[in-house]
């Protein structure tokens, strides 16, 4: 119950009586609660495949840069210094959580998207990393090392959350198999499309 909890906090802020107190809370209840994108009922530890979107901050480009071939020519991704970090940290979730597979994945300039498959060996191994758990270790590391690499830092790469859909048939995993795989050739209709200039 944290949107309670922010509640109270923002009310025991105007309580001071204080003019800076009165603005503060003004200020606070103007600010939108965050919206919780993941199902409150499922379980994000469980087996199960998921399709992930993570976006760029700011829908940058960061990512890679895309040229769509004519006619029945692929389109061609070139990864950036910052998406060949990405994708390297992407695959090493393998290593790093045993119990992952990165089914597919397409890294855009945008954002990327990939079908994550959480497969535990035994029931209530303890930890379970859950999706979030795997999302925020991707992006933390995928993060620093690009800072590093640039010679910056706390420069945000990542918006906030991620999106993710719960693949519950074969039906559904073959069409977002096919969205990913056709996503590069589809860019100047995407959603996220950002023209690089």
């Amino acid at each position: 119950n944290r949107v309670a909890q922010r509640r109270r906090r923002r009310r025991d802020h105007t309580v001071g009586g204080g003019k800076a107190d009165k603005m503060m809370g003004l200020f606070m209840e103007k600010l939108p609660l965050r919206k919780h994108l993941r199902l409150s009922s499922f379980d994000y530890s469980q087996n199960g495949y998921y399709f992930i979107t993570i976006c760029t901050h700011d829908n940058l480009p960061l990512l890679s840069t895309i040229t769509v071939g004519r006619g029945l020519a692929p389109a061609e991704v070139k990864l950036t210094q910052i998406g060949r970090i990405v994708e390297e940290q992407l695959l090493k979730l393998s290593e790093r959580y045993g119990n992952i597979i990165i089914d597919t994945y397409v890294i855009m300039p945008t954002h990327l998207h990939a079908v994550i498959i959480l497969q535990h060996e035994t029931a209530g191994a303890s930890p379970r990393p859950t999706l979030s758990d795997v999302i925020c270790t991707f992006k933390s590391l995928s993060t620093r090392l690009s800072n590093s690499s640039a010679g910056l830092q706390g420069f945000k790469i990542w918006q906030t959350s991620f999106y993710d859909e719960i693949i519950r048939n074969n039906s559904a995993y073959r069409e977002i198999w096919q969205y990913i795989a056709e996503n590069p050739q589809k860019w100047t209709e995407d959603q996220y499309y950002r023209e690089v200039l």
